[in-house]
């Protein structure tokens, strides 16, 4: 039995029925080149972006400011706690018998200033009473001198006799010793009188540097107290525990964090290659890991950092040895985040991002020149709340032991 041959295909045959599906396939990646081109000309020339982004945020250290024992712990991890809230409490029961003792310590040195201003007027009369009694001396002496004149001539007459002369004589040297004890006394009561009105010139009781030293030891003793409730200057959540109840602690010991994540922002580590074209105020994209594509979040270009990550870590590189590589450096670049954004979709120290920057708008100051952000605390000295209740006390007990009063009476001696 005979095999049916196969019909032949000739190579040219295949060739063409090939070329169709090559030129659409050619035709495809062409058209897919071009579109990337024209793409990535309008819009990803001029986008900077990175995958080593993570989210920073103030970490407040919350510590004490006087040593003592921790009697409760009002905050514990991961709690919302506001500004001025107490977060620990320690033993005040020594604090508050210093401010007694303060405080009576004061009472007494306003009734000491006023005996000092008292005194004043009481050394003042002194030195008119020293006045009339030398002014009465002397007129006695006159008067003796007088006599012992009169007396003298007519001791050769016999009319007054030699023992009766003597006498006068003798009362007018004693009128003499009373006038120059009289001085005497005098000279003192003005001395006496001057180192009196030294220490209240120029002052009133309340105002006296005796006065006002006290006032400072009940001001400080009275911060001792307060300083024994520990608040937070800021609001945030509370992290890094480290203290338990009935801990000793130090002054200046380390209780615990609070980080104000509404205050967060990113720090992207961009390649030193791609800041050229950086300005302050660009607009970022960021997208957080945690919350994948679906969450995009508005920045902005807020600051360079100093130096590159390199430059400021633990162990810095050594770049003037000889065993050197060069390697690309990356600087990071601070993001001010949308605080809508944030408060929509909170965000936790240490989150990695992704971020995208547009560079195309040049109108901005190169990032060498950003400014820093200040922080305030709580309230100046002049407007805190803790020596402005010191300061009430400190006014009422002055009051209270006849401060005022005095010293309206101490500068009326004054003048």
């Amino acid at each position: 039995m005979s095999k049916s041959a196969s019909p032949s295909v000739s190579p040219a045959g295949a060739t063409d029925r090939r070329r169709p599906a090559l030129l659409l396939v050619t035709g495809l990646v062409l058209a897919g080149g071009l579109g990337y081109a024209a793409w990535w000309a309008a819009f990803e020339r001029h986008v900077e972006a990175t995958d080593n982004v993570y989210v920073q945020a103030p970490v407040v250290q919350i510590t004490a400011q006087a040593p003592g024992t921790v009697v409760s712990v009002l905050a514990d991890d991961t709690q919302q706690v506001s500004a001025g809230q107490v977060l620990v409490r320690l033993d005040a029961a020594d604090a508050r018998l210093a401010l007694d003792r303060a405080e009576a310590q004061l009472a007494q040195t306003v009734r000491e200033v006023r005996a000092l201003f008292v005194g004043q007027a009481t050394y003042a009369s002194s030195v008119e009473v020293r006045q009339a009694e030398l002014a009465r001396a002397r007129a006695e002496l006159l008067r003796l001198s007088d006599d012992a004149a009169r007396r003298a001539p007519l001791v050769a007459g016999g009319a007054v006799s030699a023992e009766e002369a003597a006498h006068a004589q003798a009362a007018m040297q004693g009128g003499r010793t009373a006038v120059a004890a009289a001085e005497a006394a005098l000279a003192v009561a003005r001395d006496q009188a001057g180192t009196q009105r030294v220490l209240v010139e120029g002052t009133t009781v309340a105002g006296h540097p005796s006065v006002e030293r006290a006032a400072g030891a009940v001001r400080e003793a009275f911060l001792a107290l307060r300083r024994c409730e520990i608040a937070t200057p800021a609001s945030g959540t509370v992290a890094r525990r480290a203290i338990q109840v009935g801990q000793r602690i130090a002054a200046g010991a380390p209780l615990m964090t609070v980080i104000p994540l509404e205050q967060a922002w990113v720090e992207a580590n961009f390649k030193e290659s791609q800041l050229a074209r950086m300005r302050l105020g660009q607009p970022v994209e960021l997208h957080a890991d945690v919350y994948g594509s679906r969450v995009t979040y508005r920045g902005q270009v807020a600051g360079l950092a100093a130096g590159t990550g390199a430059a400021f870590a633990l162990l810095p590189t050594q770049n003037a040895t000889g065993n050197w590589v060069k390697v690309v450096q990356r600087v990071p670049v601070r993001i001010a985040v949308a605080p809508e954004d944030l408060a929509r979709h909170p965000l936790r120290v240490g989150l990695s991002m992704q971020a995208r920057v547009d560079v195309e708008s040049q109108g901005g100051a190169p990032l060498a020149q950003a400014g820093g952000t200040a922080q305030a605390g709580p309230g100046s000295p002049e407007t805190d709340p803790a020596l402005a209740e010191a300061d009430r006390r400190v006014r009422a007990i002055v009051a209270a032991h006849g401060g005022a009063a005095a010293a309206t009476g101490g500068r009326k001696a004054a003048r």
